[in-house]
């Protein structure tokens, strides 16, 4: 699936000429560079596998568009600066938070070494790419910025306890900041997924049934920035969404807990 003409110019014309995109090597990350390179976006991408995207780079500059590519570890406040460091001088007019991870199983038995790096990735290094190109935006009058939240950033979830948290930090700053900055020009849109085939669940050790392949939420990702402030691509998602909508947040706590448990049955065995 592929953006219309109208969309793209729309786009362009709204952001301008240069995007950002954080894990942009695979999964929805590569799908909304390769979206935006379609559109004529100018790209710098990241991710902290080298030869990957390198090898992205290649494929997105068929497109005929500038393409820079920044390997950098989020995790680490070098790597955030070296992204920050990698725009000077360019117009940038887009942001996708895209890179972060998730881990899951019992937090008491988890590494507290990954469940820091996990809020370093996917909540401060979010937090400082936003400040800094928030300001950039709004002295220019527009600007987009794109947040990957997930549908179980809503309430708390046993056996992803941690991830969630972080997404639940994702979704409530993207919705303040839609509100703050939109008399400056700039558009805010929470993104909240369900399951999608990415490297996500290998890396968070899950198995996750019904998934939905990375270009069946691209397209409406993007047509909905400066339309919407919150979208929840899918039909699967939409259907989970609206059925925990009226829930009470006890109740909602204890379906997630079924359904992440059948996503790290696999890994918890002697767990209730």
């Amino acid at each position: 699936m592929n953006l219309s003409n109208t969309k793209k110019q729309r786009l362009k014309a709204q952001y301008g000429e240069w995007a950002i995109v954080t894990g942009a090597s695979s999964g929805i990350g590569l799908e909304l560079a390769t979206q935006l390179a379609a559109a004529g976006f100018n790209l710098i991408i990241n991710a902290r596998n080298e030869e990957r995207l390198l090898k992205v780079a290649q494929q997105l500059k068929n497109h005929k568009i500038e393409v820079k590519s920044v390997v950098a570890d989020l995790k680490d406040k070098d790597g955030v600066e070296k992204m920050i460091q990698s725009t000077r001088g360019l117009k940038i007019g887009l942001l996708i938070n895209n890179a972060g991870y998730g881990t899951s199983g019992l937090f008491v038995d988890a590494s507290l070494d990954s469940e820091i790096n996990l809020l370093r990735v996917n909540c401060e290094a979010v937090l400082v790419l936003t400040h800094f190109f928030a300001q950039q935006f709004k002295q220019q009058g527009r600007g987009g910025i794109i947040f990957l939240s997930s549908l179980v950033a809503f309430q708390g979830v046993p056996y992803a306890a941690n991830y969630a948290a972080s997404k639940a930090y994702i979704q409530s700053f993207a919705e303040a900041l839609a509100v703050e900055l939109k008399p400056f020009g700039v558009d805010v849109l929470a993104v909240a997924p369900g399951p999608v085939e990415t490297g996500f669940g290998q890396r968070a050790n899950m198995k996750m049934d019904n998934a939905m392949s990375p270009d069946q939420v691209g397209v409406s990702i993007l047509a909905a920035l400066g339309k919407r402030t919150n979208v929840v691509p899918g039909l699967l998602s939409k259907v989970l969404t609206y059925a925990l909508r009226t829930a009470p947040r006890f109740m909602k706590v204890k379906i997630m807990e079924k359904v992440m448990g059948g996503f790290t049955k696999h890994q918890r065995s002697g767990v209730g």
